[in-house]
Protein backbone atom coordinates (compact mmCIF):
# COMPACT_ATOMS: atom_id res chain seq x y z
CA UNK A 1 0.00 0.00 0.00
CA UNK A 2 1.41 3.29 -1.16
CA UNK A 3 0.31 6.01 1.03
CA UNK A 4 1.64 9.32 -0.50
CA UNK A 5 -0.69 8.53 -3.46
CA UNK A 6 -4.20 8.68 -3.39
CA UNK A 7 -6.47 6.30 -5.88
CA UNK A 8 -9.22 7.14 -5.12
CA UNK A 9 -10.58 11.06 -3.89
CA UNK A 10 -13.87 12.01 -2.80
CA UNK A 11 -13.94 15.24 -2.22
CA UNK A 12 -17.45 16.84 -0.22
CA UNK A 13 -19.74 15.14 -2.66
CA UNK A 14 -23.33 15.49 -2.14
CA UNK A 15 -26.45 14.15 -3.60
CA UNK A 16 -30.21 14.93 -3.64
CA UNK A 17 -32.93 12.86 -5.38
CA UNK A 18 -36.18 14.04 -6.37
CA UNK A 19 -37.02 17.63 -6.87
CA UNK A 20 -38.37 20.90 -5.05
CA UNK A 21 -40.45 20.06 -1.90
CA UNK A 22 -39.73 16.35 -2.60
CA UNK A 23 -36.28 16.78 -2.63
CA UNK A 24 -34.25 14.85 -0.52
CA UNK A 25 -30.72 14.46 0.05
CA UNK A 26 -28.61 11.26 1.20
CA UNK A 27 -25.19 12.54 0.44
CA UNK A 28 -23.94 15.41 2.94
CA UNK A 29 -20.01 16.38 2.20
CA UNK A 30 -18.70 12.67 2.01
CA UNK A 31 -14.75 13.05 1.96
CA UNK A 32 -12.38 10.26 1.69
CA UNK A 33 -9.29 9.32 0.24
CA UNK A 34 -8.24 6.04 -0.50
CA UNK A 35 -4.26 4.97 -0.95
CA UNK A 36 -2.69 2.74 -4.21
CA UNK A 37 -3.49 -0.72 -3.13
CA UNK A 38 -5.35 -0.06 0.11
CA UNK A 39 -8.50 -2.37 0.82
CA UNK A 40 -11.19 0.32 2.37
CA UNK A 41 -14.32 -0.53 3.70
CA UNK A 42 -17.43 1.92 4.43
CA UNK A 43 -19.52 0.60 7.23
CA UNK A 44 -22.48 2.06 8.21
CA UNK A 45 -26.50 0.64 8.59
CA UNK A 46 -29.00 0.46 5.74
CA UNK A 47 -29.88 3.72 4.45
CA UNK A 48 -26.58 5.28 5.22
CA UNK A 49 -25.57 6.22 1.93
CA UNK A 50 -22.74 3.46 1.39
CA UNK A 51 -23.64 1.93 -1.52
CA UNK A 52 -24.58 5.49 -2.78
CA UNK A 53 -20.87 6.59 -2.98
CA UNK A 54 -19.88 3.47 -4.61
CA UNK A 55 -22.60 4.13 -7.62
CA UNK A 56 -21.31 7.72 -7.68
CA UNK A 57 -17.57 6.61 -8.10
CA UNK A 58 -18.70 3.69 -10.89
CA UNK A 59 -21.03 6.41 -12.71
CA UNK A 60 -24.82 4.60 -12.18
CA UNK A 61 -25.59 8.26 -10.74
CA UNK A 62 -24.08 11.15 -11.81
CA UNK A 63 -26.00 13.92 -10.54
CA UNK A 64 -23.84 14.47 -7.80
CA UNK A 65 -21.84 17.62 -6.59
CA UNK A 66 -18.26 17.54 -5.46
CA UNK A 67 -15.21 16.22 -6.69
CA UNK A 68 -14.45 12.66 -7.63
CA UNK A 69 -10.35 11.25 -8.64
CA UNK A 70 -8.85 7.99 -9.93
CA UNK A 71 -5.41 8.09 -9.41
CA UNK A 72 -5.39 11.74 -9.97
CA UNK A 73 -7.85 12.03 -12.87
CA UNK A 74 -11.18 14.08 -12.21
CA UNK A 75 -13.78 11.92 -13.20
CA UNK A 76 -16.64 13.81 -15.33
CA UNK A 77 -20.40 12.98 -14.71
CA UNK A 78 -20.19 10.17 -18.07
CA UNK A 79 -19.28 7.00 -17.94
CA UNK A 80 -16.47 6.89 -20.59
CA UNK A 81 -13.98 3.65 -21.80
CA UNK A 82 -10.90 4.92 -19.89
CA UNK A 83 -13.16 5.18 -16.61
CA UNK A 84 -14.08 1.11 -17.55
CA UNK A 85 -10.79 0.55 -17.72
CA UNK A 86 -10.01 2.22 -14.97
CA UNK A 87 -12.80 0.91 -12.34
CA UNK A 88 -14.73 -1.78 -12.08
CA UNK A 89 -17.60 -3.09 -9.47
CA UNK A 90 -18.86 -5.77 -7.91
CA UNK A 91 -22.83 -5.98 -6.54
CA UNK A 92 -24.14 -7.86 -3.87
CA UNK A 93 -26.27 -10.70 -5.59
CA UNK A 94 -24.06 -12.57 -8.06
CA UNK A 95 -27.02 -14.01 -9.82
CA UNK A 96 -28.51 -10.72 -10.50
CA UNK A 97 -25.54 -9.46 -12.12
CA UNK A 98 -25.19 -11.72 -14.71
CA UNK A 99 -27.00 -12.54 -17.72
CA UNK A 100 -29.24 -15.27 -17.40
CA UNK A 101 -29.04 -16.15 -21.21
CA UNK A 102 -25.26 -15.74 -21.83
CA UNK A 103 -22.68 -18.76 -20.85
CA UNK A 104 -19.36 -17.53 -19.05
CA UNK A 105 -17.55 -17.49 -22.05
CA UNK A 106 -19.73 -15.10 -23.79
CA UNK A 107 -19.97 -12.97 -19.90
CA UNK A 108 -16.21 -12.62 -19.71
CA UNK A 109 -15.50 -11.63 -23.25
CA UNK A 110 -18.28 -9.12 -24.17
CA UNK A 111 -16.36 -6.42 -21.80
CA UNK A 112 -12.96 -7.38 -24.20
CA UNK A 113 -15.39 -7.20 -27.40
CA UNK A 114 -16.10 -3.61 -26.67
CA UNK A 115 -12.75 -2.43 -25.70
CA UNK A 116 -11.04 -3.91 -28.59
CA UNK A 117 -9.06 -6.09 -27.17
CA UNK A 118 -7.20 -9.05 -28.72
CA UNK A 119 -6.48 -12.68 -27.38
CA UNK A 120 -10.23 -13.20 -25.94
CA UNK A 121 -10.07 -16.80 -25.86
CA UNK A 122 -7.15 -17.14 -24.45
CA UNK A 123 -7.77 -13.94 -21.78
CA UNK A 124 -11.32 -15.41 -20.74
CA UNK A 125 -9.59 -18.83 -19.69
CA UNK A 126 -6.53 -17.30 -17.62
CA UNK A 127 -8.88 -15.24 -16.17
CA UNK A 128 -11.41 -18.73 -14.92
CA UNK A 129 -7.94 -20.30 -13.34
CA UNK A 130 -7.36 -17.15 -11.54
CA UNK A 131 -10.76 -16.67 -9.27
CA UNK A 132 -10.22 -20.67 -8.87
CA UNK A 133 -12.47 -22.09 -12.11
CA UNK A 134 -11.04 -23.76 -15.20
CA UNK A 135 -11.73 -23.01 -19.20
CA UNK A 136 -14.14 -25.55 -19.08
CA UNK A 137 -16.57 -23.34 -17.27
CA UNK A 138 -16.82 -21.26 -20.40
CA UNK A 139 -20.14 -23.18 -21.30
CA UNK A 140 -22.00 -23.40 -18.35
CA UNK A 141 -24.41 -20.37 -17.62
CA UNK A 142 -25.10 -19.02 -14.39
CA UNK A 143 -27.93 -21.04 -13.41
CA UNK A 144 -25.97 -23.75 -13.53
CA UNK A 145 -23.44 -22.73 -11.00
CA UNK A 146 -23.85 -22.31 -6.89
CA UNK A 147 -23.73 -18.80 -5.37
CA UNK A 148 -19.82 -18.73 -4.79
CA UNK A 149 -19.26 -20.16 -7.81
CA UNK A 150 -21.41 -17.58 -9.65
CA UNK A 151 -19.74 -14.52 -7.24
CA UNK A 152 -16.36 -15.85 -8.38
CA UNK A 153 -17.53 -15.23 -12.13
CA UNK A 154 -18.96 -11.62 -11.21
CA UNK A 155 -15.61 -11.17 -9.38
CA UNK A 156 -13.34 -11.90 -12.74
CA UNK A 157 -15.50 -10.15 -15.27
CA UNK A 158 -14.62 -7.05 -12.99
CA UNK A 159 -11.09 -7.59 -13.16
CA UNK A 160 -11.44 -8.58 -16.91
CA UNK A 161 -10.48 -5.25 -18.39
CA UNK A 162 -7.82 -5.25 -15.78
CA UNK A 163 -8.92 -2.20 -13.66
CA UNK A 164 -7.01 -0.47 -11.00
CA UNK A 165 -10.00 -0.23 -8.59
CA UNK A 166 -12.60 -2.21 -7.39
CA UNK A 167 -16.09 -1.17 -5.77
CA UNK A 168 -17.14 -4.00 -3.72
CA UNK A 169 -20.67 -3.83 -2.53
CA UNK A 170 -21.39 -5.93 0.03
CA UNK A 171 -19.12 -8.68 -2.03
CA UNK A 172 -20.09 -11.80 0.29
CA UNK A 173 -23.57 -10.71 2.11
CA UNK A 174 -25.61 -12.86 -0.44
CA UNK A 175 -23.73 -16.23 -0.05
CA UNK A 176 -24.04 -18.81 2.46
CA UNK A 177 -21.76 -18.22 5.74
CA UNK A 178 -19.47 -21.57 4.67
CA UNK A 179 -18.72 -19.86 1.53
CA UNK A 180 -17.99 -16.17 2.54
CA UNK A 181 -14.51 -16.69 3.67
CA UNK A 182 -13.29 -18.72 0.58
CA UNK A 183 -14.65 -15.72 -1.72
CA UNK A 184 -12.91 -13.04 1.08
CA UNK A 185 -9.40 -15.47 0.71
CA UNK A 186 -9.99 -15.03 -2.86
CA UNK A 187 -10.72 -11.18 -3.08
CA UNK A 188 -7.42 -10.65 -0.71
CA UNK A 189 -4.99 -13.11 -3.00
CA UNK A 190 -5.69 -11.15 -6.11
CA UNK A 191 -5.79 -7.54 -4.08
CA UNK A 192 -2.42 -8.91 -3.21
CA UNK A 193 -1.18 -10.32 -6.56
CA UNK A 194 -2.47 -6.86 -8.80
CA UNK A 195 -1.84 -4.38 -6.03
CA UNK A 196 -5.43 -3.18 -6.62
CA UNK A 197 -7.50 -0.68 -4.64
CA UNK A 198 -10.72 -2.15 -3.33
CA UNK A 199 -13.06 0.10 -1.79
CA UNK A 200 -15.93 -1.90 0.25
CA UNK A 201 -19.15 -1.75 1.37
CA UNK A 202 -20.43 -3.88 3.98
CA UNK A 203 -22.17 -4.72 7.26
CA UNK A 204 -19.88 -6.86 9.06
CA UNK A 205 -17.22 -5.79 11.03
CA UNK A 206 -15.60 -9.37 10.56
CA UNK A 207 -15.45 -8.47 7.11
CA UNK A 208 -14.05 -4.89 7.67
CA UNK A 209 -11.29 -6.74 10.35
CA UNK A 210 -10.28 -9.45 8.38
CA UNK A 211 -9.64 -7.87 4.60
CA UNK A 212 -9.68 -3.66 5.47
CA UNK A 213 -6.26 -1.59 6.76
CA UNK A 214 -8.73 1.45 7.10
CA UNK A 215 -12.68 2.18 7.52
CA UNK A 216 -15.00 5.32 7.65
CA UNK A 217 -18.23 4.91 9.21
CA UNK A 218 -21.20 6.42 7.61
CA UNK A 219 -24.22 7.41 9.22
CA UNK A 220 -27.47 8.87 7.56
CA UNK A 221 -25.35 10.24 4.62
CA UNK A 222 -22.10 11.24 6.36
CA UNK A 223 -18.97 9.91 7.56
CA UNK A 224 -18.84 10.01 11.24
CA UNK A 225 -15.42 8.87 11.14
CA UNK A 226 -12.39 7.35 9.43
CA UNK A 227 -9.88 4.87 11.67
CA UNK A 228 -7.56 2.30 11.10
CA UNK A 229 -8.77 -1.20 11.35
CA UNK A 230 -6.71 -2.58 14.19
CA UNK A 231 -8.04 0.76 16.04
CA UNK A 232 -11.54 -0.03 15.53
CA UNK A 233 -10.71 -3.49 16.78
CA UNK A 234 -8.71 -2.45 19.90
CA UNK A 235 -12.50 -0.15 20.79
CA UNK A 236 -10.33 2.71 20.20
CA UNK A 237 -12.95 4.53 18.14
CA UNK A 238 -14.11 8.15 19.01
CA UNK A 239 -17.80 8.32 17.84
CA UNK A 240 -20.39 6.53 20.24
CA UNK A 241 -21.74 5.62 17.24
CA UNK A 242 -19.09 3.38 16.21
CA UNK A 243 -18.56 1.95 19.31
CA UNK A 244 -22.26 0.69 19.13
CA UNK A 245 -21.76 -0.85 16.03
CA UNK A 246 -18.60 -2.44 17.40
CA UNK A 247 -20.62 -3.83 20.17
CA UNK A 248 -23.64 -5.28 18.17
CA UNK A 249 -21.01 -6.79 15.84
CA UNK A 250 -19.86 -8.95 19.01
CA UNK A 251 -23.38 -10.24 19.03
CA UNK A 252 -24.09 -11.28 15.59
CA UNK A 253 -24.42 -14.53 14.57
CA UNK A 254 -24.71 -14.29 10.67
CA UNK A 255 -26.00 -17.90 10.86
CA UNK A 256 -28.88 -17.55 12.66
CA UNK A 257 -30.07 -14.41 11.39
CA UNK A 258 -30.41 -16.23 8.10
CA UNK A 259 -31.95 -18.75 9.28
CA UNK A 260 -34.20 -16.42 11.37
Amino acid sequence: MNKERSMIGIDNLNLSFGEDRAKTQVLFDVSLKVAQGEVFGLVGESGSGKTTVLKCLAGLVNHWQGELTINGQTLQRRIDRPRCRQVQMVFQDPYGSLHPRHTLGDILEEPLVIHGIGQRQARVAAMLEKVGLNRAWQTRYPHQLSGGQRQRVAIARALILEPQVLLLDEPTSALDVSVQAEILNLLSDLQQQGNLTYLMVTHDLGVVAHLCHRVAVMQQGRVLETLDVPALVADRAAMPYTRMLVEASRHYNPALAKET
